[in-house]
């Protein structure tokens, strides 16, 4: 059985050994503290669904539903690893971690429960836009558009394909894509990352855009 009995770091600010020493009672000054920190947690939770419930399409009542159901499950998980609070952060801080952890994984799972619509061609058509290009003619962003959509097919792993297309095309919000894939958003944005590079290298090598980059002088 894992010891969750709190630690306290050398150099804790005052607050954090506060918040650990009375949560690591009983009775109703744990009580006060427990409702205290829930409040604290629902305010984050409210401000970070706002901030992203809209790309899933979470409005109205459900936005508040999703929110207080993050902060009822950050709160137990805060309560049970205290043990693991080491006074890198204040605790307050650390609390607030598990708070949009729950968020992210609610509106993850929220989006594949209700998908968005499938991409369908004339997307393809203006995604050079999505990237900032702005070629004159209207040709050429059709030439752009297939020799982007080659490069997606041919140039990138099954791994990148797989992220470029969900988040550039479908729109598919980070957070799901982390829930479906099973990853973090690290790794997420590292694939995102790596695949735009190769694009944009074999869009110059083809002659679609300009090199940029710096060089040596």
């Amino acid at each position: 059985m894992v010891d969750e009995t709190p630690v306290t770091a050398p150099g804790l600010d005052a607050e954090s050994a506060w918040w650990l020493g009375v949560l690591a009672e009983t009775g109703p000054q744990r009580e006060a503290a427990l409702r205290r920190l829930h409040e604290l947690l629902v305010r984050v939770a409210r401000a970070e669904v706002a901030r992203r419930g809209p790309r899933v399409r979470i409005t109205g009542p459900e936005l508040d539903d999703v929110a207080c159901q993050a902060a009822a499950d950050a709160l137990m998980a805060v309560t049970g690893k205290l043990g693991q609070f080491r006074g890198e952060s204040r605790f307050t801080t650390w609390a607030c971690k598990f708070a949009i952890f729950e968020v992210s994984a609610k509106i993850g799972r929220h989006f594949w429960r209700h998908p968005a619509v499938p991409l369908d061609a004339e997307d393809w058509d203006r995604l050079p836009d999505r990237f900032g290009f702005d070629p004159a003619q209207e040709a050429e962003w059709r030439d752009l558009a297939a020799a982007l959509r080659r490069a997606v097919d041919d140039k990138l792993t099954p791994r990148q394909r797989h992220v470029f297309v969900a988040i550039v095309l479908n729109g598919v919000p980070l957070d799901a894509l982390v829930l479906e894939l099973g990853t973090n958003r690290n790794a997420i944005y590292k694939a995102l990352f790596d695949a735009r590079r190769k694009l944009r290298s074999v869009l110059v090598a083809d002659g679609y855009l300009r090199d940029d980059s710096p060089r040596d002088s």
